[in-house]
């Protein structure tokens, strides 16, 4: 399990990731060395996944993010899967989310702008299979988006 120093190194890692193993070392109060060595063991342990990055879709030119939530037709006996497979298709969805309860699947989009967004909305969102319900819900700030823990 994870220890303080190992806290310590995940604390400084989320909140910079492009931290090198030198930085995080002064930052944390360890060694080059043993901070590259903490973090292997956490990668190979599966605690760390990779260091990624962020686009800021709206610098690209899409300003448009509308949530969808989506009851799929259940009688079907491969709606799930037959509805994931296509959903993933679509290069404008950004997130797919399964639930348990009346919604079923929540899908994140992004457009340019409306116009766009209804192109997506009607020539593949309301072609893909075992649709039964949809609710859009506009997105207008985003508050927080942090996924980092709290060690």
């Amino acid at each position: 399990m994870l220890d303080d120093e190992d806290r310590r190194i995940l604390r400084h890692w989320q909140g910079d990731a492009g931290l090198s193993p030198g930085e995080l070392a002064d930052r944390v109060g360890l060694t080059a060395g043993k901070v590259a060595r903490r973090i292997v063991r956490m990668q190979e342990a599966g605690i760390v996944e990779g260091v990624g990055m962020s686009v800021d879709w709206a610098a690209l030119g899409y300003s448009v993010e509308v949530s969808l939530r989506i009851t799929l037709d259940k009688t079907q006996g491969n709606a799930f899967d037959a509805f994931l497979v296509a959903a993933r298709d679509v290069s404008e969805v950004i997130e797919i989310q399964t639930f348990l309860g009346r919604v079923d699947v929540r899908l994140s989009i992004i457009a340019r702008d409306m116009a766009h967004y209804q192109s997506i909305y009607r020539g593949k969102i309301l072609t893909l299979p075992h649709i039964a319900d949809i609710e859009a819900l506009m997105h207008v700030a985003r508050i927080k988006s942090d996924e980092a823990l709290p060690l």
